[in-house]
């Protein structure tokens, strides 16, 4: 072991370039420490000092489960009793066991406790499941100190806060953990967190340096450390912390924590220290039911419940009424006049004497009668139907993509009618439309174009004009030769070899180009700092020095455009304009462009420089990120441009048809993206978002006045005047767009830039950019951020119509949620949106599929479904009323007592079921050739105010018939 122990020693894997990220200090603001939401306290290996000192944490034992054994009758039956119609057949079920009732009890009761039975135990199988789950998670082993150094194995639900343990590779970690060691010399361990963000790749972590040579367990015989930290939040991604260790404090991050139901991957073992238990951890933190999202259907479905208790209650009254005047007239002036009822021997029911009594009793009796209008099965009915819809839409396999092995899965059923209804397509771009697969294909140097390849966007833009793409493409006013045959050149044959990269210095083999031999050289730059990457930075660098003899120290940036230019030096911009006609012509090219630039440090400069920028990293204060960011910007000035580089991220496989067929259903596709106008415009027509034809509304802050303004800096003018410049533009281009009672064949595309849709979504502004927005057959909205991609969201939501939104990164989880359905592509940005949607796909291809013909036939399905259900207890219900008036509103029933109970649960239920899963007015063929058919969703027409209730007039109608037919046999 010892000598094991030696070799890794001589390893040191933090010198390698993957534990890069590992060295890098605490970003979080530790002099938080000991406040408000920060005062947790943890005694490391002295577990039971907690409760001496007055700390009351919770077990490290969850449940997943809604219900407990005590708690499940009376909660689940309030649950089923929240439900109006079922808390009125309740009511009804309990008037039946008084003289009142018109039938027994029994046929009434008997079908409502079949439904309420099978949907609590339908919630109890469900909840049992959960609790299996729990139990497993619960009883596995990990092993705990438990003092002399010997670890012994325990049961997960026995953990405390303060336990030291051994978590061995490819096992989950049982609570939040702070890393002290693993079998690393480094304290390096690999983390697997699919399980919480859903991403497969690994995560490096890595212990502080004072607790790294903790490896053996008898090294925490004596061991005793005093963890202070944040309190439990739901936070992933911070953590904020200090440990007190051999008389000294240290700084933690979420470098050295392990999250629960993470997994220790490619590492023997890591010893831990307990911070977190149970629901204290962060995953369980994060353990929230999704928002909660109900059809528009479902919606509408309690209004015409209420309609039909509205109508129950208005017959009973008038059923009431009049059976109150006939019996007060049965005996007067002491005649008899329906003497066979015997009214001058009767009971209060029936007593002449006491006629308005008489007829409240015939009020209860009738709402009693008269139930059957509401349909007791509709609920558990339309959801046994939409989880075998669910069924059907997974096991499609021409939704299955054979590249990835992912099927389409529902992960909820609820909004299954919605997919025949979406009037409005939401997307991101980078992942959803396109491969998310960089591929480096141009490049401008020194003021000289490189690279021959023919984009995609070149193609469509060069089938748009109806120009051959043939040996010859005209690209931005010049000719480039394209030579197929050509062999592949790479960034090395050139002589340049990116060879090795370690934590402090790289590695290049170069070929002097002095000399004509191929003889190579290794030439080691040392790696002074990394200014990372941001999205309010828009660029990153790194300073090297460069060998012996020259050992000068150069600092290189790559950045956007938008903030290189701007940093040039006066004698750095020889090959701007050339560069600049570059990448226009790239992004006109539908590729995403970074500017390269560099400068020459002198000594004194980088350190003054390294200085304020090391002061700035170990600083605690709340303002640590604006000091590293105010120390990058004071060097990244005066740079010496270099050129730029140019990508291409390929469209996946079928987007251009299935947008064509979306528009051709009538479906408007907004798309939102982080791209510049060009590039987002040439990708629209690439993947026929934008067609031939469209008229652009364009609306951006470009106008010289902005521009003016701008440069001035006075940030409230320019507020003001660009606000008042995007209200005229949207004012502008609502004029274009003809209204509704205008008809028009042309068709409209509305573009915003990122700056403009800022003031677009201001309250006094949103709903004039609405209007205009949905008057467009496409919308792109460039450089949005996810917090706009949401808000964009919730502003369509206000159109009262049925919005979904697509996405694969987390960046549009808020969009997903935001959206009447969300659907997560299960792409390469992991799974996080995938995990926040209500339904995933593996292309965005399959959406042609979901919505034309699933979508289609389940709404279709849905809304014939539930009118038919209506229809049939209306016609049931008014012939019992057609027979009380018949029967001078007795309150007789005029069927059987056990036929009036088995109409609604069984005799009539199962051909509306089987109407529900399986009806299709036309083959899946056919939803594809003729998308127009989709519009009978979009419009509502199956399920329309004016469908419904001529569905239920056609039932009083044939109710009418029905009893006249019968009385006339009679």
């Amino acid at each position: 072991m010892a000598r094991v122990r030696r070799r890794l020693e001589k390893l040191k894997l933090s010198t390698l370039y993957s534990f890069a990220l590992c060295a890098k200090g605490s970003t979080e603001d530790h002099s938080k420490i000991g406040t408000a939401g920060f005062s947790r306290v943890v005694y490391v290996n002295d577990p039971d000092r907690h409760e001496e000192e007055g700390f009351r944490y919770p077990r490290n034992e969850v449940s997943t489960t809604k219900y407990s054994l005590v708690t499940f009758v009376p909660k689940s039956l309030f649950e089923q009793f929240r439900r109006v119609a079922n808390f009125y057949f309740l009511v009804s079920g309990i008037l039946t066991l008084t003289p009142l009732a018109p039938y027994s009890a029994v046929s009434a009761l008997l079908p409502l406790s079949v439904v309420i039975t099978a949907t609590m135990l339908k919630e109890g199988v469900e909840d049992w499941r959960r609790k299996q789950q729990d139990i497993e998670l619960n009883n596995r082993i990990v092993k705990v100190h438990r003092g002399n150094g010997s670890f012994e194995e325990t049961k997960w639900k026995y953990i405390k806060i303060g336990d030291v343990i051994k978590v061995e590779k490819d096992n989950f970690f049982p609570a939040d953990l702070i890393l002290l060691s693993s079998n690393y010399p480094d304290g390096i361990c690999y983390v697997e967190t699919m399980n919480l963000d859903g991403e497969t790749n690994l995560k490096i972590k890595q212990a502080l340096e004072v607790t790294s040579d903790l490896q053996e367990d008898g090294d925490f015989t004596n061991l005793r450390q005093i963890i202070k930290c944040e309190d439990p939040n739901a936070n992933l991604y911070s953590f904020v912390g200090t440990m007190d260790y051999k008389g000294m404090r240290h700084p933690l991050s979420p470098q050295q924590l392990l999250l629960r139901d993470s997994k220790l991957r490619n590492t023997d073992y890591i010893y831990g220290a307990v911070i977190f238990t149970g629901h204290d951890t962060k995953v369980m933190q994060n353990a929230t039911e999704p928002p909660s999202k109900r059809s528009k259907i479902e919606k509408k479905m309690d209004y015409i419940i209420y309609l039909l208790l509205c109508s129950l209650l208005g017959i009973a009254l008038l059923g009431s009424v009049f059976f109150g005047i006939w019996t007060k007239a049965d005996l007067r002036n002491g005649e008899l006049k329906r003497w066979y009822l015997r009214p001058d021997d009767s009971t209060v029911f029936y007593d002449p004497k006491r006629a308005p009594l008489a007829s409240f009793c015939h009020l209860l009796t009738a709402l009693m009668l008269y139930n059957y209008f509401i349909p007791i099965s509709l609920y558990i009915s339309i959801e046994m139907v939409k989880i075998l819809q669910a069924v059907f839409i997974n096991q499609d396999i021409d939704m299955y993509d054979e590249e990835s092995d992912k099927p389409t899965h529902a992960r909820t059923s609820n909004l299954n009618e919605e997919l025949g209804q979406v009037d409005t397509i939401l997307s991101d771009k980078t992942g959803t439309l396109t491969c998310n697969m960089m591929e480096f294909i141009k490049c401008s140097i020194a003021g000289t174009a490189y690279g021959q390849s023919v984009t995609e966007v070149e193609k469509a833009m060069a089938l748009r004009k109806g120009v051959p793409l043939g040996d010859e493409i005209e690209a931005g006013g010049h000719k480039e030769k394209q030579i197929e045959e050509s062999p592949h050149v790479k960034a090395r044959e050139l002589g340049f070899e990116f060879y090795k990269r370690t934590q402090t210095s790289i590695v290049i083999r170069e070929r002097d180009p002095n000399q004509n031999v191929a003889d190579y050289q290794y030439r080691k730059y040392e790696l002074l700092n990394v200014l990372e990457f941001s999205s309010s930075r828009r660029r990153m660098s790194v300073i090297v020095k460069e060998p012996e003899p020259e050992g000068r120290i150069l600092l290189f940036s790559k950045g956007a455009d938008s903030v290189m230019f701007t940093r040039l030096a006066p004698d750095g911009r020889k090959f701007e304009e050339e560069t600049k006609r570059h990448i226009n012509e790239y992004s006109d090219s539908g590729l995403r462009t970074l500017v390269l630039a560099y400068r020459v440090l002198d000594e004194k400069e980088y350190e003054n420089f390294a200085e304020k920028f090391r002061t700035a990293k170990i600083s605690g204060s709340a303002d640590r990120d604006e000091q590293i960011g105010e120390a990058a910007d004071s060097i990244e000035r005066d740079l010496i441009l270099l050129g730029a580089t140019a990508v291409e991220d390929k469209l996946q496989k079928g987007v251009p048809e299935c947008i064509d067929k979306l528009a051709q259903a009538g479906i408007k596709i907004w798309v939102l993206t982080g791209d510049k106008m060009e590039t987002a415009i040439n990708i629209g027509f690439a993947c026929s978002l934008l067609r031939q034809g469209m008229t652009q509304i364009i609306i951006a802050l470009e106008a010289p006045d902005i521009i003016a303004l701008e440069k001035n800096g006075d940030k409230d003018s320019i507020a003001k005047a660009s606000k008042q410049s995007v209200m005229g533009q949207i004012e502008d281009g609502i004029k274009q767009v003809p209204t509704l009672g205008q008809s028009s064949t042309e068709s409209f595309a509305l573009i915003i830039d990122g700056k403009s849709l800022t003031y677009a979504l201001e309250d006094d502004v949103k709903f004039k950019f609405l209007d205009l927005a949905v008057k467009c057959a496409s919308v792109i909205c460039c450089r949005s951020s996810p917090k706009q991609k949401a808000l964009v969201t919730r502003l369509v939501k206000h159109s009262d119509k049925v919005t979904l939104a697509i996405g694969d990164g987390a960046n549009d989880v808020g969009m997903l949620q935001e959206a009447d359905i969300g659907v997560g592509i299960s792409g390469v940005e992991g799974m996080q949106a995938v995990m926040a949607s209500d339904i995933a796909i593996a292309q965005f291809r399959f959406l042609e599929r979901l919505l034309l013909v699933h979508g289609h036939w389940c709404y279709r399905r849905i809304s014939v479904m539930i009118c038919y259900f209506f229809y049939k207890n209306v016609t049931f219900g008014v012939t019992i009323f057609l027979y009380e008036a018949f029967a001078s509103f007795s309150g007789k029933p005029a069927y059987n007592d056990w036929f009036l109970s088995l109409y609604n649960v069984f005799f009539t239920s199962l051909p509306v079921i089987a109407l529900g899963v399986f009806d299709q007015d036309v083959s899946s063929r056919l939803c594809l050739q003729y998308p127009e058919l989709y519009q009978e969703g979009v419009q509502n027409v199956l399920f329309s105010w004016r469908r419904i209730l001529g569905w239920m007039f056609n039932g009083v109608v044939n109710a009418i018939l029905i009893f006249f037919f019968c009385t006339t046999a009679l």
